[in-house]
């Protein structure tokens, strides 16, 4: 507008510059005729021209200020078109100065009302989220109080579940430590009688041996006796009797046998009254020696069933076990009535109490544990055994370990029984790759899957399967052509494959997978032409760079939104909707009141009514 009042002063310079030389040239020589013309070069007109200048400028500089302040805010500026010789006034409109100054009021006033909410949305929205922050804090505050407070009950709930678990154990153990204290008092008992017993057998077998040697003594005497009359009455029988030849040649012998001090029996020829008494004598003896020969057998007997029979010293350490068992089982009743009277107190005497009570335990169960030890360490020494672990058991190690420690010879059992462990976890090992190979070489055959309750992975499984695997491997070898049960088993194995209840929807189902694979396979590799990749590289590869390009996307379009809505959530959008609901009805009421009085259907046909109008008027 101010561009429009220079021009206009310009043009109206020029006009009468023009219009004085005109009339300067073509005046009329009468002075009736004569006109009086103010000239533009008096300073009348200089001052209008000036103050009309200053004017102008004072309004354009108001006008930028307003401009700035739109744009500032985001709005488009008020456009000053200079006036020019022939444009059409209806594109234009024209306003004096006081309306142009009240629409610059008007547009400071709602520049610094909008401003103004602006900075109490953007005050309300960082109240908004510190009371959000605020209120995380907050619930995650409480949530971490419940947790500590859960954990507390379930320790709580732990320290009494273990607490009745122990007083359960305890009154267990107190159970059965009576009962076998029991048991051992039993054995005790019977022990005592045995022992009884065993000592009035010894003491009736030692009267027995006693006798039998005071009558073995008896008998050696009588047969001393006996050959020392016989002997006698030979001699007297050989000097009564008449004597041949062969009798005189006896005697001479005798008496050389005698004279030499050597004494044998003489074969008699004499009466057979005589021979029947030497019979007698002779079957007399054989008796003796037999009944001898009975009484040492059953001494020998009497004396390893008495060695066999506990000691007096066993006898002593069993009664030495019986006081400690009484003694045991009396803190134990102790024990337990302090448990029942005191169980209000602290759970530290209680863990104290119990782990004696578990103390006493482990008394009781060593030689259980010893006698385990011990028939493990004779398997592992056992020549059955696997060759190493018979070497090491065996071998200088065991030897320095008995040696070096006396108490117990068992150092050598923890790294026999790892290796075993060892051993048989290598087993799954083993399994796993003779599964593998059996599905490479029969892939018809169903692997038998293994569960833990069935015992787990055994040798003879292994076996069966390299069992499987070589008689196949010989059968190819034999014969190239597959057998009609392998035939079989293959049409099955596609069967299950493909899903096919019969043969003949196997090949169109194999033709769809192919179809599919090769669809598959064009797919990936227009993506990796589109991704710039390598037709080398891996699948996952590509997953991953189509998930970075799709995580990108994201993260754009949500700066997006957040750029386009100027808002950080979704509750502060709906609340600068609201805002603007409630701050732009006026406005729209303004609008539909104008179009019913300019009886206007459309927003672009007010300004032209309004120009309109303000031609009529001016």
């Amino acid at each position: 507008m101010a561009s429009n009042l220079n021009q206009d002063a310009n043009e109206l310079l020029d006009w009468n510059m023009t219009s004085s030389q005109v009339n300067q040239d073509c005046l009329p020589t009468s002075s009736d005729h004569t006109e009086s013309i103010i000239p533009l070069t008096s300073p009348t007109s200089i001052e209008l021209l000036d103050l009309l200048i200053t004017g102008s400028q004072q309004e354009e500089a108001e006008w930028e200020s307003v401009n700035a302040l739109l744009t500032k805010n985001g709005l488009k500026p008020v456009f000053l078109v200079k006036r020019t010789r022939g444009k059409n006034l209806g594109d234009l409109i024209i306003f004096d100065k006081q309306s142009s100054q009240s629409i610059r009021q008007t547009l400071k006033r709602l520049v610094d009302d909008s401003t103004r909410n602006q900075n109490m949305i953007h005050q309300l929205i960082e109240a908004n989220q510190q009371l959000r922050d605020e209120l995380q804090q907050e619930q995650i505050r409480a949530l971490q109080e419940e947790k500590r407070a859960n954990d507390l009950e379930q320790v709580m709930e732990s320290v009494k579940s273990k607490i009745i678990e122990l007083e359960e154990e305890s009154v267990v153990m107190v159970s059965q430590q009576q009962n076998q204290v029991k048991e051992f008092q039993k054995d005790q008992k019977a022990e005592q009688a045995k022992y009884h017993q065993c000592e009035q057998k010894w003491m009736e077998q030692q009267k027995t041996l006693s006798c039998l040697q005071k009558e073995i003594h008896k008998l050696r005497k009588e047969e001393e006796l006996r050959a020392a009359t016989q002997k006698r009455v030979f001699n007297r029988l050989c000097k009564q009797a008449t004597q041949t030849v062969v009798d005189k040649q006896h005697c001479k012998e005798d008496t050389d046998m005698e004279e030499g001090g050597k004494e044998d029996f003489v074969d008699l020829d004499g009466t057979p009254h005589y021979k029947n008494l030497l019979m007698s004598f002779q079957n007399q003896l054989r008796d003796v020696k037999a009944k001898n020969d009975k009484l040492s057998c059953e001494n020998q007997n009497l004396r390893k069933d008495l060695e066999s029979r506990p000691s007096l010293h066993d006898l002593r350490l069993y009664k030495q076990q019986v006081k400690k068992l009484e003694k045991a089982l009396k803190k134990n009743i102790k024990l337990q009535e302090l448990i029942r009277e005191d169980k209000s107190e602290n759970l530290d005497n209680k863990y104290s109490e119990i782990s004696k009570i578990e103390s006493q335990r482990q008394a009781l169960f060593d030689q259980k544990y010893f006698k385990i030890l011990t028939r493990i360490d004779s398997i592992i020494s056992n020549p059955r055994a696997p060759v190493v672990i018979y070497k090491q058991s065996k071998g200088p190690f065991q030897s320095y370990n008995k040696a070096n420690s006396q108490e117990c010879g068992f150092e050598h059992l923890p790294p026999t029984i790892e290796m075993w462990a060892r051993q048989l976890t290598s087993l799954k090992d083993l399994h796993r790759s003779l599964e593998k190979l059996s599905e490479k070489l029969l892939p018809w055959h169903n692997v038998k899957q293994y569960d833990k309750n069935e015992g787990g992975i055994k040798v003879e499984d292994l076996l069966f399967i390299v069992d499987n695997i070589l008689e196949e491997v010989e059968h190819k070898k034999k014969s190239d052509v597959p057998c009609p049960e392998t035939l079989q088993a293959i049409v099955n194995h596609f069967q299950k494959l493909f899903d096919v209840t019969s043969v003949s929807g196997i090949y169109p189902r194999m033709n769809e997978v192919y179809t599919r694979l090769g669809e598959m396979n064009n797919a990936v590799r227009n993506i990796y032409e589109i991704l710039e990749l390598d037709n080398s590289s891996s699948l996952s590869v590509l997953v991953n760079t189509v998930g970075k390009l799709c995580k990108i996307i994201n993260e754009d379009v949500g700066k997006h939104v957040q750029q386009v809505l100027g808002t950080q959530d979704i509750q502060s959008i709906i609340n600068k909707l609201e805002e603007y609901d409630e701050f732009f009805p006026a406005f729209q009421a303004f609008i539909q009141d104008l179009l019913q009085i300019l009886e206007v259907n459309n927003l672009d046909a007010i300004i032209p009514e309004v120009k309109k109008l303000k031609l009529i008027t001016n």
